[in-house]
């Protein structure tokens, strides 16, 4: 008889795993439970305080938009020198003429047609370009103050 049956290898051992459903999902559950009772009681015994009521027409002169709306912000307060032209005509003004803009920039690869691609060439384009960069960086600068 040959010692085969010996270095045969052996089957692998199954490990003993616990289903999904229910055992992961109620230790989950117990562990949420016990999170929602934490925070419940930290909210029953610390209370947050209760502020002045909001106003949806007064915007508090502290609260100001990120610094990259800044400048569309303090355009729709410059736009108050459209009021010759009624009483809306500053925020429709201050809406529209953004709005025109950001169309522009959106249409100038297809409006702008020349063949020539390099600035020093296009100097209209680059004076029109640093002067809305410009008039964006000083209502930025304003707006922030």
């Amino acid at each position: 008889m040959s010692d085969q049956s010996s270095h045969a290898p052996a089957a692998p051992e199954e490990k003993q795993t616990l289903p999904f459903w229910p055992h992961y999902m109620l230790s989950e559950f117990i562990a949420w439970y016990i999170v929602l009772g934490i925070l419940v009681t930290l909210s029953a015994l610390f209370p947050a305080g209760l502020e002045a009521k909001a106003n949806a027409m007064a915007t508090p002169p502290h609260v100001k938009p990120e610094w990259y709306f800044l400048a569309i912000y303090q355009f729709l307060k410059v736009a108050a020198i459209f009021s010759f032209l009624g009483s809306e005509a500053p925020r429709l003004m201050g809406i529209i003429l953004p709005g025109i803009g950001m169309g522009l920039l959106f249409f100038l690869p297809f409006l702008d047609r020349t063949p020539k691609r390099s600035a020093r060439k296009r100097p209209i384009m680059l004076a029109v370009l640093i002067a809305v960069l410009a008039v964006m960086a000083y209502l930025t600068y304003i707006g922030g103050q």
